[in-house]
C-alpha cells in the first residue's frame, strides 16, 4: 500500500486485515516523507535533468561530474541504482562506414605520428578526416581537424560532395582559429583529398608536417575515427534529416555550443575541451 492513494476504509475492516487502529493507519497516510524519501525525490529530478541537459550522452562517472558542477553531490552508487529505476540509458552506438578513397597514384606521406596520440600541448599534432551523414536530399559529407591535446575540433567543414576543398575549408578554419607555430603535425589517412598537391602545397604554406596512415590502418588515425563515432552515436543516429541544412545546423551547434565547450571527457579530468585548454594556459593542469 503506497501513501499516493489514500483510501477511506471502514473502521472493522482496518483492524480486521490490516491490524491496525484507524487513527494510527491516518496519521501514516498523512505523515510527510521523510528526509531520505524527500532527498530521493531530489535527486531524481535532479539526475533526470542532468541527463536530458548532458543529452542523454554521459554514464554514471560523467554524470556525478556534472552535477556537482552543479551543486548536487551524490555517490556514483546511487546515481546507478537512480539511473537504473528510471530507466536511464546511454544512446547506443552503431555501425558506419569509413570515406577514404586511397586507390590512387598521389605520393603518400610518411606515418610520424605512429600511434603516439599522447602529447604535452595544444597545437603540436592535429589529425583529420571526412565523414558523412545521410539527408532526404542526399550526403552531406563532413571534414574535421581535432587538437590531440585537448580533443577539441580545431576546424571543420560541411559540404555536398567529398573533395579537397573541403578538406581545406576545414583546415583554414583551424589555422585562423588557433594559429599554430611552425612544425605542428598534420595526420590524416591516405585519402585523395589528403594527397593531392592543392592540398599538401597548404601544409606547406602554414609550415605543417604532413604524417599519413598506414595503408588501411584505420587505429592510425583513432582519435578522429573516435570523434565520428561519438557524433554519430550521440546525435545523427537519433535524427532524421530531410534537408541539408536541417544536418548542417545540427552539426555547428554540436560541435560549437555542446562538444567542444560542455561535454566533459574523462581523458581530460572531466573538462570540456575549451576549459582544458583554459586551464592548460593558466598553468593549472597537474603532469
Amino acid at each position: 500500500m503506497t501513501k499516493e492513494l489514500r483510501l477511506d476504509y471502514p473502521i472493522p475492516l482496518l483492524k480486521r486485515v490490516l491490524n491496525v487502529s484507524a487513527s494510527g493507519y491516518y496519521a501514516w497516510v498523512d505523515r510527510p516523507p521523510s528526509k531520505r524519501a524527500q532527498e530521493e525525490m531530489r535527486l531524481e529530478v535532479e539526475i533526470r535533468a542532468a541527463d536530458k541537459r548532458t543529452r542523454q550522452t554521459y554514464g554514471p562517472r560523467r554524470l556525478q561530474y556534472d552535477l556537482a558542477n552543479n551543486g548536487v553531490q551524490v555517490g556514483i552508487c546511487r546515481i546507478r541504482r537512480i539511473r537504473k529505476k528510471l530507466g536511464i540509458r546511454c544512446k547506443q552506438k552503431r555501425k558506419f562506414k569509413a570515406t577514404t578513397d586511397s586507390r590512387h597514384t598521389l605520393p603518400v606521406a610518411e606515418n610520424l605520428l605512429g600511434q603516439q596520440f599522447k602529447v604535452s600541448q595544444p597545437n603540436a599534432v592535429w589529425v583529420s578526416d571526412i565523414t558523412y551523414i545521410p539527408t532526404d536530399e542526399g550526403w552531406v559529407y563532413l571534414a574535421g581537424h581535432k587538437d590531440l591535446f585537448t580533443g577539441e575540433i580545431v576546424g571543420y567543414a560541411v559540404g555536398e560532395r567529398m573533395t579537397r576543398n573541403l578538406v581545406s575549408q576545414s583546415l583554414f578554419r583551424a589555422v585562423a582559429a588557433k594559429r599554430p607555430a611552425r612544425g605542428l603535425m598534420h595526420h590524416s589517412d591516405r585519402g585523395s583529398q589528403y594527397c593531392a598537391q592543392e592540398y599538401r602545397n597548404l601544409l606547406d604554406r602554414f609550415g605543417l608536417q604532413a604524417s599519413m596512415s598506414g595503408k588501411g590502418n584505420c587505429f592510425d588515425n583513432a582519435p578522429m575515427e573516435s570523434f565520428w563515432g561519438t557524433l554519430k552515436q550521440e546525435m545523427v543516429h537519433h535524427r532524421h534529416y530531410v534537408s541539408r541544412q536541417e544536418a548542417i545546423r545540427d552539426i555547428t551547434e554540436y560541435i560549437e555550443i555542446f562538444y567542444n565547450r560542455q561535454r566533459r571527457q574523462a581523458r581530460l579530468g572531466f573538462l570540456a575541451p575549451a576549459a582544458y585548454e583554459q586551464r592548460f594556459y593558466a598553468g593549472l593542469l597537474v603532469a
